[in-house]
C-alpha cells in the first residue's frame, strides 16, 4: 500500500465527473493495485451513509422544495420587497433577505440558489445586468451552509463526532451569516449607485408593510420554531427536519393552498435526486478517507504540520490556505468527508476550540462553491440564466472577498464569533 495508489483511487472517484471513463478506469486500477476486496469498499460506503443524523439532510431539502412549490418563498419575497424594494439596489437586497429566509429552512446552497433563481432571476436580469443578478443569486445561496439549519453543519458534526455540539455550531453560524448578508447588501447598494441601476419596488408605506408582515407571519414562524427547537434541545436536527416538512406541508396545503399531490410528488422527487447525489458523494469520499487512513496519511500530515509550526493561529492559516485551493478543484461535500477526519483531531492537539475550528473550516470551504473551475453554484446559475460561467465569475469576485473576509475575521476574533454559543452555554 502506498500514498500514490491512494491518490490514484482518489482521482478516479472524484475527478471522474468531467472525464468519467478515463478517471473511472483509474479508480478501478487503483483498487486492483491495493488488493482490497470489493466487499470491504462496499461495506465502508454503506457504513458511512448508515447514519441517523444524516437523515436531516433529505428532510430539510424536502422542506425547501415544498416552500418553493407551495408559494411560501414568494410570500417571504413580497414581504422583503415591501421593506427594501425602493432603496438603491432594492431588488438585490430583497434577494439577500429572501436567501436568508430560505436558508433558515433549507440549509443547502444549491437548492437555495435554484429556488431563488426560479423566482428572482428574470426580475434581476430585467433591472440589472444579467451577470450581476446571476452572481448575486449564486453568492446568496452560499448563506445556506452557514445559517442554521445548515445541512453542511449537520454533515460536519456527524463526521467530527461527539467533540462538537451541533446546536452550538448552529448558533455559531448566525453571526457570520448575518454579517455576510449585511456586507453583501452594502456592496449591492454601492454597485447600484455607481452603475446607475434603477429603483425597483413600490414606495415604502407602513400599511403595505403591516399587510405583508401579517401575511408572512406564519412563514416567518416556521424557521423560528424549527431552529429554536433544535437549539433548545426539544428535538434533534433530524426530528427538526421532519417537523419542517410537516409545517411546510400544512402551510402549502391550508395557508397558501398552492400545494397539491402533483407538486408534492415533484418536490419529493427533486429532493430525493439531490439527496441521492449527496449520498453517493459521501459514500465514495468515505472510501478515499479509508484509503488515506490505512496509508497513514493523517499521521504524515500531522507530523508535517507540527514540524512547520506549533502556533495555533499559523496552523489555522495554513489549513485555511489549503481549503481555499482544495475548494477550487474538489466538490465540497467530498472535501468535508475526506478532510474533517484529518484536520479536526489535529485542531484539538493545537488546543483550538472545536466550534472555532468548525466555523473557520466551513466559512472557508464554502467559497469553493463560487470559484472556478469546479464552482458548483456558478455552473448552476449558468444553466438557469443561460450565461457563460466566465461572465458570472467576473461579477462574483466581490462576494468571494466578502466571504473570505468574514472567514478571516472568525479566525482572528474567536471571542466575538463564539459569543452567542458561549452565551447559550456551548
Amino acid at each position: 500500500m502506498s500514498l500514490p495508489v491512494g491518490l490514484l483511487f482518489f482521482a478516479g472517484c472524484l475527478l471522474g465527473v468531467p472525464l468519467a471513463f478515463a478517471f473511472g478506469l483509474a479508480g478501478l486500477v487503483g483498487v486492483w493495485m491495493m488488493n482490497l476486496p470489493i466487499e470491504v469498499m462496499a461495506s465502508k460506503m454503506m457504513f458511512s451513509i448508515n447514519s441517523f443524523p444524516l437523515l436531516a439532510i433529505p428532510f430539510f431539502m424536502f422542506a425547501g422544495e415544498l416552500m418553493v412549490r407551495g408559494g411560501i418563498v414568494r410570500i417571504a419575497i413580497d414581504f422583503a420587497n415591501t421593506i427594501l424594494g425602493r432603496t438603491s439596489g432594492g431588488l438585490g437586497h430583497v434577494t439577500v433577505a429572501s436567501g436568508l429566509g430560505l436558508a433558515s429552512v433549507s440549509g443547502a446552497a444549491l437548492a437555495d440558489s435554484a429556488a431563488l433563481g426560479s423566482a428572482l432571476m428574470k426580475p434581476l436580469q430585467k433591472s440589472y445586468s444579467e451577470p450581476f443578478g446571476a452572481a448575486l443569486i449564486a453568492a446568496t445561496g452560499n448563506l445556506g451552509p452557514v445559517l442554521p439549519p445548515s445541512t453542511t453543519m449537520i454533515l460536519y458534526a456527524t463526521i467530527a463526532g461527539p467533540t462538537l455540539s451541533l446546536p452550538g455550531l448552529f448558533i455559531a453560524g448566525v453571526l457570520p451569516a448575518l454579517l455576510i448578508a449585511l456586507l453583501m447588501s452594502a456592496y449591492i447598494y454601492l454597485a447600484a449607485r455607481r452603475r446607475g441601476y434603477p429603483l425597483t419596488g413600490e414606495p415604502f408605506r407602513w400599511s403595505a408593510v403591516a399587510g405583508a408582515g401579517a401575511r408572512a407571519l406564519p412563514v416567518l414562524l416556521l424557521p423560528v420554531a424549527v431552529i429554536g427547537g433544535i437549539i433548545g434541545g426539544a428535538f434533534t436536527a433530524t426530528e427538526g427536519g421532519a417537523i419542517a416538512v410537516l409545517m411546510a406541508l400544512l402551510l402549502g396545503l391550508f395557508y397558501t393552498r398552492e400545494l397539491n399531490l402533483t407538486s408534492i410528488g415533484e418536490a419529493m422527487l427533486h429532493a430525493g435526486l439531490t439527496t441521492g447525489i449527496v449520498t453517493i458523494i459521501i459514500a465514495f469520499a468515505s472510501t478515499v478517507t479509508f484509503i488515506f487512513s490505512i496509508d497513514h496519511l493523517p499521521t504524515d500530515i500531522r507530523g508535517l504540520m507540527e514540524a512547520l509550526t506549533t502556533n495555533a493561529t499559523l496552523f489555522l492559516l495554513m489549513v485555511m490556505a489549503m481549503l481555499i485551493v482544495i475548494g477550487m478543484f474538489m466538490e465540497t461535500t467530498a472535501a468535508y468527508v475526506m478532510l474533517v477526519p484529518i484536520f479536526a483531531p489535529m485542531a484539538l492537539t493545537y488546543g483550538i476550540d472545536p466550534l472555532h475550528f468548525a466555523l473557520v473550516f466551513i466559512l472557508t470551504l464554502i467559497v469553493g462553491m463560487l470559484t472556478p473551475p469546479v464552482g458548483a453554484l456558478l455552473f448552476l446559475m449558468s444553466g438557469i440564466s443561460g450565461l457563460k460561467v466566465g461572465a458570472i465569475a467576473r461579477e462574483v469576485w466581490p462576494y468571494i472577498v466578502i466571504q473570505l473576509g468574514v472567514a478571516l475575521a472568525a479566525l482572528f476574533l474567536p471571542q466575538v464569533f463564539l459569543f452567542l454559543p458561549r452565551l447559550a452555554g456551548f
